[in-house]
């Protein structure tokens, strides 16, 4: 079972650094290593944080606050977002959460095809003001904070409504998804759900695989590796509906 978690964690690694969506590998391999829901989703989350933050200071240059919000403010509003996310999953009794994963992997599943194949950067059709911005981050870090799947393509969706330029909004999204997840981090790093053997595995997987990820990131086609996430994705999501965890 080793074995698959390290190979997990390198393919989530390898995917995260090409197109995102990491964590639907990285779920259903602990659960199939014999976690609960609630024990992978913690799990997974520390042991994939470093790449985060390896991610988010690589693009550093390229981060910016919006018109309306300065990045201090984002910064402020994830962290405290994101710890309130985690506080909500620590509180979660593990057998409610098995019956939302199902949802929360249809909902991730539905961003990350809206984001990868019909979402036109750039071409917003709303313009989110000061309050705006700040509780789509606030209500994102949450999410992010409790599950986490989809957040990039949510923030680079509101980012974007906030009047950011593509490619800084991709910069600001990876720093920024570091951030609320570094409260969660915090808090899960006590919890008696997270197992400490499988997370290290898991996170060194996740490293070579980030570190593939640059190497191949002009050699394989993405939307081809979109189109096998959401598969995955969907697959994933049935098979949570058929057979409850």
């Amino acid at each position: 079972m080793l074995l698959l978690v390290i190979l997990a964690g390198l393919w989530a690694g390898l995917q995260n650094s090409l197109a995102g969506g990491g964590s639907f590998v990285t779920l259903p391999a602990l659960i199939v290593a014999g976690m609960s829901p609630l024990a992978a989703n913690i799990t997974s989350t520390v042991a994939l944080f470093p790449g985060q933050v390896t991610t988010g200071w690589a693009s550093r240059q390229n981060v910016r606050g919006t018109a309306a919000l300065s990045f201090r403010a984002l910064f402020a509003v994830s962290i405290v977002g994101g710890a309130l996310g985690g506080l909500l999953l620590l509180k979660t009794p593990s057998s409610i959460f098995a019956r939302l994963v199902p949802w929360l992997v249809l909902f991730a599943t539905g961003v990350f095809a809206w984001g990868s194949f019909f979402r036109k950067p750039g071409e917003a059709t709303v313009h989110l003001g000061t309050a705006g911005t700040a509780l789509a981050q606030f209500l994102i870090a949450i999410y992010g904070g409790y599950f986490g799947g989809g957040i990039g393509f949510l923030m680079m969706a509101a980012l974007t409504m906030a009047g950011l330029a593509p490619r800084h909004a991709a910069s600001t999204k990876n720093a920024l998804a570091g951030v609320m997840n570094a409260s969660a981090v915090v808090l899960f790093v006590t919890s008696p759900q997270l197992h400490w053997g499988p997370a290290l595995a898991l996170g060194a997987g996740a490293i070579v695989g980030g570190l593939l990820g640059s190497w191949a990131l002009h050699r394989v086609n993405e939307r081809l590796l979109r189109i096998g996430i959401v598969c995955i994705g969907i697959a994933l999501t049935i098979g949570l509906f058929v057979k409850p965890i």
